[in-house]
């Protein structure tokens, strides 16, 4: 028996769908912004911080990047509340995201730190320059010109990563997806649209970085 395509729904189901679309949108958003700003303080503290926050913050790298992010965004959401801490799905689809993307682009910035030549850090000392004003006017820019493209991917990555909110009843593109084929019974097209509205989304999103990054960073950005 052949299968007959129907997207029919399609009219009806376009107000979820963007709802959705534009709930994926504020999580990546949010956890971009909030995870890069970690990621540069993590990466700055590994590098010139005490020993004791060294080392806690490579723990942490180790427990994010060696566990399942479904296993963390449980953990916030299902296992906090054990020790009376408790989230709405939102905002521990949120803080789980940031943890997460801000654990690999740690090694990410901290590998940008390394690449700046250290004598234009001591060559600006020796002009008087304080180091925190070293590290914001002159290593950070230098560094994020040469992350850029290693971070745009991680930013991707973890959009589409957001998916997986779903499971703790976020309402954003997946779980809309879910919701609908459930209403609908018309599994291959409801994903089938939502596989290309996730894929407009990432190329939308990477040029959006691109660009920005160019204005921001100046030339070498790609």
């Amino acid at each position: 028996m052949g299968y007959s395509l129907d997207f029919g729904w399609l009219a009806d189901a376009t107000g979820a769908i963007a709802r959705g679309a534009a709930m994926t949108v504020l999580l990546i958003a949010v956890t971009t912004l909030a995870g890069t700003f970690l990621s540069i303080l993590g990466a700055a503290a590994r590098r010139n911080g005490p020993l004791l926050l060294k080392r806690a913050i490579g723990i942490y790298v180790e427990i994010i990047r060696n566990t399942p992010f479904l296993v963390q965004l449980f953990f916030i959401f299902f296992g906090l509340p054990s020790i009376g801490v408790r989230l709405d799905p939102l905002l521990a689809a949120m803080l789980a995201m940031t943890l997460n993307m801000a654990a690999y682009t740690i090694e990410i910035v901290g590998a940008g730190l390394d690449a700046v030549p250290r004598g234009q850090t001591e060559a600006a000392l020796a002009l008087g320059l304080r180091l925190r004003q070293v590290f914001v006017k002159i290593v950070l820019p230098q560094a994020l010109k040469v992350i850029f493209p290693a971070l745009t991917s991680q930013i991707i990555i973890m959009m589409l990563e957001s998916a997986v909110v779903s499971q703790i009843a976020v309402r954003e593109l997946t779980y809309e997806a879910d919701m609908l084929q459930a209403r609908t019974f018309r599994a291959f097209e409801t994903y089938f649209v939502v596989t290309m509205v996730y894929l407009v989304l990432s190329m939308g999103l990477r040029r959006l970085l691109v660009s920005g990054g160019r204005r921001a960073l100046g030339a070498g950005v790609s």
